[in-house]
């Protein structure tokens, strides 16, 4: 079983990530599943009604616009790192929780590393399933690396407006 770091613990995972070729047959109705974004598309309606949690995960080509109209449907909003140097989903983690509100988790999967952890963690990632072969709990550490920070952050202004208060 994977170990994820959500809201700054180590922790068992319990949802299932299902492969962009997945289809929804032989699936359990109170399973937890977080489905790729064609999935969605093409079964919405089916998915809806399900008993368990619901996710989806976008790869870094696809835009968080496509779901803003659906994410009141979403417990996890699963964001896909194909290669760690790929950062086009900081700014989709920026939109979902400046532009569109969302409160739900925002989860980074993929080559998730630690040394992405801290800024992940300011542009509105609160979960990080790290690449299976590092230590989570070392990967954890990470959050801690910075006392202070000068910009602003999704969950904090910036140093001068801190000061000020």
């Amino acid at each position: 079983m994977q170990r994820i770091i959500k809201n700054g613990q180590v922790i068992d995972e319990s949802w299932h990530l299902l492969d962009k070729d997945s289809s929804l047959d032989g699936l359990s109705n109170s399973d937890d599943l977080i489905v790729p974004l064609a999935l969605w598309r093409e079964h919405a309606h089916a998915l809806k009604v399900r008993d368990g949690g619901l996710g989806v995960w976008l790869d870094s080509d696809e835009e968080i616009e496509e779901i803003v109209d659906d994410l009141s449907h979403f417990q996890v909003v699963a964001l896909n790192f194909p290669i760690f140097t790929d950062g086009r989903h900081y700014s989709s983690a920026r939109l979902l929780r400046e532009r569109y509100g969302y409160q739900g988790e925002v989860r980074a999967i993929g080559d998730v590393l630690r040394d992405q952890l801290f800024y992940m963690q300011r542009c509105g990632f609160d979960a990080f399933a790290i690449r299976p072969d590092r230590d989570p709990y070392e990967a954890l550490q990470s959050l801690q690396d910075f006392s202070v920070t000068y910009q602003a952050a999704v969950n904090q202004p910036p140093l001068f407006r801190r000061r000020q208060a």
